[in-house]
């Protein structure tokens, strides 16, 4: 009897397993693509009519645009925490480059998104920059396999920048090749990877430097734009609503004024080469696109492409990000693959918060409580499905933007406030506040505020730096 019971619970066990197997092999691979600094400059967001992404225009008409989806923070570290933990800035209490995601309180008993898909049976794979600062300390096991984290060579001497400039202002024809270059690099490592069989599903993230400055891209880039004709963005002299405390946003990243950049002869040179940069890192998304359509995984595989924030070029005399308005905030966020019917654009709001729960959902992951985005999968089905959730994106401690699907409200710590009809208005050229007659929309929009946005979280590195208050 005793042999009979060892044997049944032998052959439990062993059925188990297979099913959990046969399960985790019907589970979709992702490929997750993010992409630095990349406004909405792209031929499927329409940002600028001359930008050229014939890669990234083929997989949006492939999958589901999210045409109004905005960042969480308008910043590199930032959102990059808020996407990859699911948690609110409000919450992790990050508004600013300087804290390790494993350095924030709020986050310590909050797995990556690498890590819950890991621990739900998926090969975790990821190069470049993914997290800000790369996945070490207690993250370092949340990654099964690197893909590399390579740097781009950088003239020896300045190129274009004027001498008083911060270095990484820089820009320019440079190095001579593709090859050359991180990102290419990074591209065709993980093209090679997306030929090899896997045992069990993957989750490979890959995260492409461009069009972060410095602006140093190959030659051939600079080619695709003619410096003296294409469009710069409009910028009339009335257009600037700023409170004080965001009048020197900037200072922190030592990124020009807009008076600097015009007065230097600099404004069409440097937009030429942030036009190069995204046209040579949709390059390299389609290196990886490419090798997924050939490889044993084509059919089986979801893909996301988001950028971290926007970037100004001179809008509202501004450069860089860390603004509340649409030029910082909206970002490119893109699905395609495996269940995911072509069709129109989504107009809904969506936030970067949404990647970790609508991939969850994608993949029949258990429901994960910490999690404070909204799964995208109701719009995924249907691009006209209303959603009353607006996206919400936080630039310092107490500033807050609201986008719904027509409207942009921004609170500032001070009490300002901007509000922008962006059915009438979507360059936020006419600030609303202060008219009677839209008091109902934006009473339904401030709502929406954070009720107790958790203070910035400074660690000590950060005080000695002397970063900007």
């Amino acid at each position: 009897m005793k042999s009979t019971f060892s044997i049944l619970s032998l052959f439990s066990l062993i059925l188990l397993v297979l099913v959990s197997f046969a399960d985790a092999q019907d589970k979709p691979n992702i490929v997750m693509i993010c992409v630095d600094d990349l406004n909405d400059w792209t031929g499927f967001l329409g940002g600028h009519p001359e930008a050229l992404t014939p890669h990234m225009d083929a997989l949006a008409k492939r999958g589901r645009n999210f045409a109004n989806a905005h960042c969480e923070v308008p910043v590199c570290s930032c959102s990059r925490a808020s996407v990859m933990s699911g948690v609110a800035a409000t919450t992790h209490g990050s508004y600013e480059i300087g804290p390790r995601y494993e350095e924030l309180p709020a986050l310590r008993n909050i797995p990556t998104i690498q890590r819950y898909f890991k621990d739900n049976g998926y090969l975790t794979l990821e190069g470049g920059k993914v997290l800000h600062h790369g996945f070490g300390g207690r993250l370092a096991g949340d990654i099964d396999r690197s893909l590399g984290r390579m740097r781009s060579p950088r003239p020896r001497k300045p190129m274009n920048r004027p001498s008083d400039w911060s270095s990484a202002w820089d820009w320019g024809a440079y190095p001579a090749t593709d090859a050359e270059m991180a990102d290419y690099q990074l591209a065709k490592n993980a093209a090679e990877v997306l030929k090899e069989d896997f045992d069990k599903p993957f989750f490979m993230t890959v995260g492409f430097f461009r069009p972060h400055v410095p602006l140093y891209v190959p030659q051939k880039w600079f080619d695709l734009y003619e410096a003296d004709s294409f469009t710069l963005p409009m910028n009339p002299k009335s257009d600037l609503d700023l409170p004080k405390n965001f009048l020197t946003i900037n200072n922190y990243a030592v990124a020009p004024t807009h008076a600097e950049v015009v007065n230097n002869g600099k404004q069409r040179s440097l937009t030429q080469a942030y036009l190069a940069s995204i046209s040579f890192v949709d390059h390299c998304v389609g290196v990886v696109l490419d090798s997924l359509k050939s490889s044993p995984h084509s059919d089986n595989t979801l893909i996301v492409l988001w950028s971290d924030h926007g970037f100004h070029l001179g809008e509202k005399e501004h450069w860089a990000k860390r603004t509340l308005w649409e030029e910082s905030t909206r970002v490119p966020l893109l699905f395609a693959g495996p269940g995911i019917i072509p069709g129109k654009a989504c107009a809904e709001p969506a936030s970067l918060l949404d990647i970790y729960p609508t991939l969850s959902e994608l993949c029949g992951l258990p429901a994960n409580s910490h999690l404070e985005g909204v799964s995208l999968v109701p719009q995924l089905k249907d691009p006209t499905k209303a959603r009353d959730r607006p996206a919400i994106t936080s630039s310092y401690f107490g500033n807050h933007s609201i986008r719904s699907r027509d409207w942009r409200l921004i609170v500032y710590e001070d009490g300002a406030e901007e509000l922008y009809d962006h059915r009438n208005d979507p360059n936020e050229f006419h600030n609303l506040a202060g008219d009677p007659t839209h008091k109902a929309i934006r009473d339904q929009l401030v709502r929406w505020l954070p009720d107790k946005a958790t203070p910035e979280f400074k660690v000590k590195s950060e005080r000695s730096r002397g970063r900007r208050k």
